[in-house]
């Protein structure tokens, strides 16, 4: 762990993937400073040797090995930004794939370990989605559109899924390897989820194509039988899908309010299981070990820093930590509260409240106002759940509470909730933060005069237009990274960002006025409350430009935002030593409005 003047910050251990011939497993973690390959030799439970991988000095984002062992792929961020790279580390050394092109992300391998599904992205905003011949370099385009990926190949070789579409609206097409000939796959539009694996004769799809919640639907390659629902829920999104070596067994991951559930589910009787899960409320991935006899699964909880645990499957088995770094002593965990927004649609979000001094009849939670920092998350199709945040729990320590709402426009509660943001609805999406506010005065949680609001990418942006729409709600506020001007945003992110983004936020010549009445920076004049404005240096997803824009028209009205550019990062803070002095500023920049603390900031 690293510390910074606030609480420790943990190291991280993510995407754990075990290598075919089960000895050995690699990973993802920061215990160097930023996140990078390790790998480590197998042996029983345990995990042993940690070494970090040659060649892979860029920040990882996934890791993958060939089937036949002979590679591990791995997606890079250089400079943390969206500029990705897909290298494979192999006999003759490391191989970068495409290396000429804008960017290149990591699809899925070939069963005979010898081709690589790869997305190559240019200038044009479509990506070229390949399988690359490992031994020559030479590929074949399956597909080219918004979103392109190789989701699956059969294990005879001859035949592909790949996913395309803009965000909101993914199609799935197989396709003929050999006669070229394309089946669309998720008839009757487009979808939020949108995956896909085979087994021998049959292909198991994951998506919300034509259900409200995502779906495990098996679809017969043979053509003998109809597609059908292998596993849904109307109270719960699924989440992941791992299928186990022989294809016999899927593990299921339950988005319950959340929250997660793990299921394994026997693909010949139909029976599904409860799988008692590792430490942790959130499990964020899932892979079978080789011998099929137990589960890696990564997961994380408020007082869970992410982690790698070994999950048995037989009778009896105990689950164990097999990557771990201690969590903080005494984390506060939060309570899930359901609101309304101003039209009545239920929300839901989490609230952490500072502990009360001990009384005579024990600790007990607070049940006063108190001050209080609404946290927006990204996306906005993402969701806000129950993971480890050092942040939240920093400012709890401080006397801080946090509430971090979902939102319309949220996963996790179904597609419709999900789309219920898009274009012309974002004006009633906006209004959800102010709903949020009005609950936690009205419930007693919140003290009225000293309520923040911030938030990370669309979160930075949801904080500029809550400070500029209703400035009488706010003490302070926090944008991270979020976009001021939807048409900068448009014109200067990455092309293919920029093509996938019009389902959501509408298109930028078509709907160019709504777009700018949605653009904080042309209500700037009505924030007036002091405004902490974090980026990073090689974010190109939104780019700095976004940033620095705020600052700049704020500084000529007279304000003086604080303004925290974090060098050698990109759209999210990844080094440890950058993630500790974070916390420190954000939790120092809120303190003064939100506690009347006279702290000060050193963001410059």
């Amino acid at each position: 762990m690293v510390a910074g003047e606030g609480d420790l910050i943990p190291y991280s251990y993510t995407d754990a993937v075990p290598a075919p011939d089960g000895t050995s497993l690699a990973w993802v973690s920061d215990v160097s400073g930023r996140p990078r390959a390790w790998t480590g030799t197998v042996d029983g439970l345990a995990v042993d040797g940690h070494r970090p991988v040659p060649g892979l000095d860029d920040d990882v984002q996934a890791l993958s090995w060939s089937p036949d062992g002979r590679w591990l792929a791995a997606q890079l961020a250089p400079g943390g930004g969206e500029r990705t790279r897909v290298r494979l580390i192999g006999p003759d050394g490391p191989v970068d794939i495409a290396p000429a092109a804008r960017a290149v992300t990591l699809g899925a391998w070939s069963p005979g370990g010898w081709r690589l599904g790869v997305t190559i992205l240019g200038d044009d905003g479509d990506g070229q989605a390949c399988l690359v011949d490992v031994r020559d370099g030479t590929s074949t385009v399956l597909a080219a559109g918004p979103a392109a990926r190789v989701c699956a190949v059969s294990g005879d070789g001859r035949r592909a899924v790949v996913r395309l579409g803009r965000r909101g609206a993914r199609e799935l097409e197989l396709v003929d390897l050999r006669s070229g000939l394309r089946t669309p796959l998720l008839p009757g539009g487009g979808a939020v989820v949108a995956d896909a694996r085979f087994d021998r004769y049959r292909l198991y799809v994951h998506t919300d194509a034509g259900h409200d919640r995502p779906v495990l639907l098996a679809v017969d390659l043979r053509g003998r039988s109809a597609t059908r629902v292998v596993a849904g829920r109307e109270d719960a999104d699924l989440d992941i899908v791992a299928l186990d070596p022989d294809a016999a067994r899927v593990t299921l991951v339950w988005n319950v309010d959340g929250r997660s559930e793990l299921e394994l589910l026997d693909l010949r009787s139909g029976r599904a299981e409860p799988v008692t899960a590792p430490p942790g409320d959130v499990v964020t991935s899932v892979a079978f070990t080789r011998d099929g006899r137990g589960l890696l699964v990564g997961g994380e909880g408020p007082a869970v820093p992410p982690r790698i645990s070994h999950v048995p499957l037989w009778p009896g088995g105990t689950a164990g930590a097999l990557l771990a770094d201690p969590g903080p002593a005494d984390p506060v965990e939060p309570d899930l509260q359901h609101f309304t927004g101003e039209d009545g649609l239920a929300l839901s979000g989490w609230l952490f409240r500072p502990r009360a001094t001990p009384g005579p009849a024990g600790p007990r939670r607070l049940h006063r106002p108190v001050p209080v920092l609404v946290w927006l998350h990204g996306g906005p199709e993402a969701q806000e759940r129950p993971v480890f945040q050092p942040l939240f729990q920093a400012l709890v320590a401080a006397g801080i509470a946090v509430f971090a709402p979902n939102v319309r426009g949220s996963a996790g509660y179904g597609r419709a909730f999900v789309a219920a943001d898009d274009g012309p609805r974002r004006h009633v999406a906006i209004t959800d933060v102010r709903a949020a506010v009005r609950f936690l005065v009205d419930s007693g949680h919140a003290d009225p005069d000293r309520v923040g609001v911030g938030g990370r990418s669309y979160g930075g942006y949801l904080t500029l237009v809550a400070l500029a729409w209703f400035p009488e709600l706010f003490a302070v506020g926090v944008d991270v990274c979020g976009m001021s001007d939807l048409h900068t945003f448009y014109r200067d992110t990455e092309p293919w960002i920029a093509t996938a983004a019009t389902t959501e936020y509408g298109d930028p010549v078509d709907d160019a006025a709504l777009l700018r009445e949605l653009s904080p920076l042309h209500r700037v004049d009505a924030i007036t409350a002091p405004l902490l404005v974090v980026h990073g240096e090689h974010d190109t997803n939104v780019p700095l430009g976004e940033a620095r824009q705020i600052v700049q028209a704020l500084r000529e009205r007279g304000r003086t935002p604080g303004f925290l550019l974090f060098d050698g990062e990109g759209h999210e803070v990844r080094g440890v030593e950058n993630r500790a002095r974070f916390v420190d500023e954000v939790v120092r920049w809120v303190s003064g409005p939100l506690l009347g603390a006279d702290l000060g900031s050193r963001a410059g």
